[in-house]
């Protein structure tokens, strides 16, 4: 089963997940990533410490 953030209301450029394993974009919803839940957990920290800029912006 697939999700998005309720932030994405019904836009086609967002980010979906499954749960914690699997990864698309809803522009492309046949080509999906799959990661371990390990690897998505560590990634979930790593955007949460911030160690990821927005899009655009360097340090």
């Amino acid at each position: 089963m697939w999700r998005k953030s309720s932030y994405s209301a019904n836009a086609m450029d967002c980010v979906e997940v499954g749960r914690g394993v699997g990864i698309r974009d809803t522009k492309a919803p046949i080509t999906h990533l799959a990661v371990t839940p390990r690897t998505w957990s560590a990634f979930l920290l790593s955007v949460k410490l911030g160690k990821f800029a927005p899009s655009g912006q360097t340090d």
